[in-house]
């Protein structure tokens, strides 16, 4: 089997460079993500080394980074316990959607675009990222917080939208009629409802079905059977992430403590791969003339992102600090946004430029802004805010 010398050179100096960039941010006590998009970028086509032997690599490997982070993220939970916070959180879903959708819509209406090109730019800055997001809670230590279940609350509610949302985007952008639209996007919700229902009642058995003694056994089974759930949500237009996270919720007690510890290089591997992929796909000159406007739009959603989780956690009782917490955590776009731009981008000029700098903006500062919440000064209300959670009931 022949290996291209090329292709190896450049995964060497990929991965050379983001142990450097990681290392660097560890001792400023930072999230490394913020470091890993800007590398993304200095690689990525117009950058200043690009690695074109490592792209295909690279896209293939963030989509399973996203998988990952989502996967262990949900072994941190049990899911009637995750299961009663997404009924308690309800409210929040509609707050997200209607404070988030809304600046985009209004932006796409200024701009002149015709209703796909609105429809798009306000789930661009709807939704937030999930493979962001879940990394950065655990950069942060913040897993155990109060405020944790709401943010996972939000992500799984806006996945569930997007389930609904893509296949009815889809289709449109394609000129198909408004039935088959209507079909897709019912298909796509029943499929995502049905999964988890059988999670709910049979998931227990899983965690049988999946243990090992043996250490590989476990990582195969585990990482195999997630990555063919991901793979079916996909093809019903459901969220890869949504599929991952409920295995994870799936697995309980002593087989989610070990397939955690199994997975974790695997997940930090891929988890730096996926936020060099989104640097990756930017083209830096396409998006300076853009930038003015993103950051505006950026500004002003990353506002409304903080209302929503401050108002998400203070439906749990969290305190001030854990509300801030949970709003700025939120601030991330990623992952879908750019898949929305990819279905109706090239049918409206200036949209896609657009989005990839809002996203781009908001995947750098989200992170920072969420780690400058977390060094606020402590007050009174810390212990009301934070308390530690046992791993599994």
């Amino acid at each position: 089997m022949h290996t291209p010398a090329a292709l190896l050179l450049e995964l060497g100096l990929i991965l050379t460079a983001l142990s450097v960039l990681g290392g660097v941010a560890r001792r400023l006590s930072l999230s490394p993500i913020p470091l890993y998009l800007l590398a993304g970028l200095a690689v990525g086509e117009g950058g200043v080394a690009p690695v074109p032997a490592a792209g295909e690599f690279v896209e293939t490997g963030a989509a399973i980074g996203v998988v990952l982070l989502l996967l262990t993220l949900g072994l941190q939970f049990s899911l009637p316990e995750f299961t009663a916070g997404l009924r308690q959180h309800m409210p929040s879903a509609v707050v997200d959607l209607v404070l988030n959708a809304a600046p985009g819509a209004v932006t796409g209406w200024l701009l002149g675009f015709d209703g796909l090109g609105i429809l798009a730019l306000a789930g661009a800055t709807y939704v937030s990222s999930s493979g962001i997001i879940a990394r950065l809670l655990a950069d942060l230590r913040r897993l155990g917080n109060r405020e944790t279940p709401a943010i996972l609350s939000v992500l799984v509610m806006e996945d569930i939208v997007m389930a609904a949302y893509l296949p009815l985007l889809a289709v449109l952008a394609a000129g198909g009629p408004w039935w088959q639209a209507l079909l897709g996007t019912v298909a796509a919700v029943g499929a995502v409802l049905a999964a988890f229902t059988a999670s709910y009642r049979w998931g227990h058995h899983l965690g049988r079905l999946l243990s090992h003694p043996d250490a590989e056994q476990l990582l195969l089974r585990v990482l195999g059977l997630t990555l063919i759930v991901a793979a079916l949500a996909e093809v019903v237009h459901a969220s890869a992430a949504v599929g991952a996270f409920l295995v994870g919720l799936s697995l309980t007690g002593e087989t989610a403590d070990r397939a955690r510890a199994v997975l974790s290089p695997l997940r930090d591997l891929f988890a730096a791969i996926f936020f060099l992929g989104i640097g990756l796909s930017v083209d830096p000159e396409e998006l300076v003339p853009f930038l003015p406007a993103a950051c505006g739009l950026a500004a002003v959603t990353a506002v409304t992102k903080v209302v929503t989780g401050r108002y998400a956690a203070s439906r749990d009782r969290v305190g001030r600090r854990g509300q801030l917490r949970a709003g700025t955590a939120l601030i991330a776009r990623g992952e879908f946004s750019l898949v929305i731009i990819g279905l109706v981008g090239t049918m409206h000029g200036g949209l896609a430029p657009l989005v990839t700098a809002y996203v781009f903006v908001l995947a750098v500062v989200g992170p920072l802004l969420t780690h400058l919440a977390g060094a606020l000064p402590r007050g009174p209300d810390r212990a009301a805010a934070e308390t530690v959670r046992p791993p599994h009931p």
